[in-house]
């Protein structure tokens, strides 16, 4: 039986916050955010509803469809690598391999020009998007190893509020200097944009991937110069099938865990819901309201602001009341926001129950109708509760298990967070398309986006269950 080693987190008196091997790790967050602010849902996406597809349902519909498949591929490989790279040892060879495919997709993207096939652009997302979550599940797996007892929570909090800010830095970046009105030529700030990018033809929004792939490489270096990682285990192919055999003992083990198996299968449900919201919210917004690039750009600068805000005070509150609160807490609000973004269309909001008698934009003013300002608070909801609670989710496990077998059992949780991620991007799909039969393509994608609720409520009654000890 293997049993865990000391680690740096026990053996050293200097606080997590002080460690060059800790910020080293929290880093990794700050190199990864961008593609998912940026790219997933704020700039690239919209350009892909609003540009690259015919219209904002059928583009709906094969973002969905990408981040279906992409879930679908995630929910298979994670386990099992999580369970090989603890037999392999070191996580940071992993994490290497798959920067290298995440870094090329995203220099690919700069291709996805008007008229080009819609397939190509989703191959390409979706590949950088399983490399992208899969390096997720290596880094996350390091996190016992660095940090014990209440500290989990602080750093896992600051961590993912560190990722916002440098998703919040390249946005802005982006939007100020690349990304500009195809109606003015313009930037945020009023200036032509760098490299004399064409705004008509999306080209700001093409170069925000290959330059997401850039930042990605610069940042994940302290990681891999600072941070500890495991000591070499077995060759690749005794690691592969020891880690299978590894992974079939853990899941047997998880059945004796009922506590741990409830929490993954509620963090199943409502992370499933925040992963279709992320991919889908930004684009959804585009086609419900026209919004431009620097418009849906400046509405994910404000949910980064909120984000931050709202990691900062959940690592003061995870210490206080514990990750399960917090978790709790955030489900709730993400689940009352999700109801409020769907029941927002130009002329209205709350289905219908408070209507605007202007819904007419007026023109160069962001956010000018009533209803696009309603759809502001509901998204600023999302921004202060979509941080913390997968951070606190993150910690929940990180307390629960040995640092021997983090890589399998963040491999189950990463499983778990996409094992039904078909099902909630899926859905909308399905109901977007299907709400096409008899509605407008506006109504339809309301009605799509609905159908999320239905998984932050499944997850927050079943997370009511759960009492999760420390291990």
């Amino acid at each position: 039986m293997t049993h865990a080693q000391p680690t740096p987190a026990a053996s050293s008196d200097k606080p997590p916050l002080r460690r060059a091997g800790v910020w080293g790790w929290m880093l990794f967050d700050v190199a990864a955010q961008p593609f998912f602010t940026v790219v997933l849902t704020f700039v690239f996406g919209p350009y892909f509803v609003g540009q690259l597809a015919p219209d904002p349902a059928t583009g709906q519909v094969w973002w969905a469809g990408t981040a279906t498949v992409a879930g679908l591929v995630m929910a298979l490989a994670s386990p099992v690598l999580g369970a090989v790279a603890d037999r392999a040892g070191p996580r940071k060879p992993w994490i290497a391999a798959l920067a290298a495919v995440k870094v090329s997709a995203l220099a690919l993207l700069w291709f996805a020009e008007a008229g080009s096939p819609l397939l190509y652009a989703a191959l390409l997302v979706g590949s950088a998007q399983i490399a992208a979550e899969l390096s997720g599940v290596f880094n996350d797996a390091m996190m016992p190893r660095l940090v014990s007892g209440p500290a989990v929570g602080r750093v896992s909090n600051v961590a993912w509020g560190l990722g916002y800010a440098g998703g919040l830095v390249f946005l802005f970046a982006t939007l100020a200097f690349l990304a500009a009105s195809p109606e003015s030529g313009r930037t945020l700030l009023g200036l032509a944009p760098l490299f004399g990018l064409d705004a008509a033809s999306g080209e700001g929004a093409r170069a925000s991937a290959p330059l997401a792939g850039l930042w990605y490489l610069v940042f994940i270096l302290p990681m891999f110069l600072l941070t500890p990682d495991r000591p070499a285990g077995a060759p690749l192919g005794a690691a592969v099938r020891a880690g299978l055999a590894d992974l079939s003992a853990t899941l047997g083990d998880a059945r004796r865990r009922p506590m741990l198996v409830r929490f993954l299968l509620a963090r199943m449900l409502y992370q499933d819901g925040i992963n279709a919201l992320l991919v889908l919210g930004g684009a959804f917004a585009a086609g419900m309201f026209g919004w431009s690039i620097v418009e849906s750009g400046v509405f994910g600068i404000l949910l980064n602001v909120a984000a931050i805000a709202g990691c900062l005070l959940a690592g003061a509150l995870d210490a206080r009341v514990g990750s399960r609160a917090v978790v709790l807490a955030c489900v709730a609000v993400l689940g009352v926001a999700t109801l409020g973004l769907a029941s927002t269309e130009p002329g209205s909001t709350l289905f219908g129950l408070v209507a605007f008698a202007a819904p007419a934009s007026e023109a160069g003013v962001l956010f000018a109708t009533a209803a696009e300002k309603s759809y502001l608070a509901f998204g600023l909801l999302v921004g202060l509760a979509f941080g913390p609670v997968q951070a606190s989710s993150r910690a929940m496990l990180a307390r629960a298990v040995a640092e021997d077998e983090a890589g399998r059992y963040f491999g189950l949780y990463a499983l778990t967070g996409r094992a039904t991620a078909f099902l909630a991007p899926g859905l909308v799909a399905l109901l977007t398309s299907a709400s096409l039969a008899f509605t407008d393509p506006l109504t339809a994608s309301r009605i799509g986006m609905g159908g999320l609720v239905l998984f932050f409520a499944a997850g927050f009654a079943l997370l009511l269950r759960v009492r999760l000890p420390a291990r």
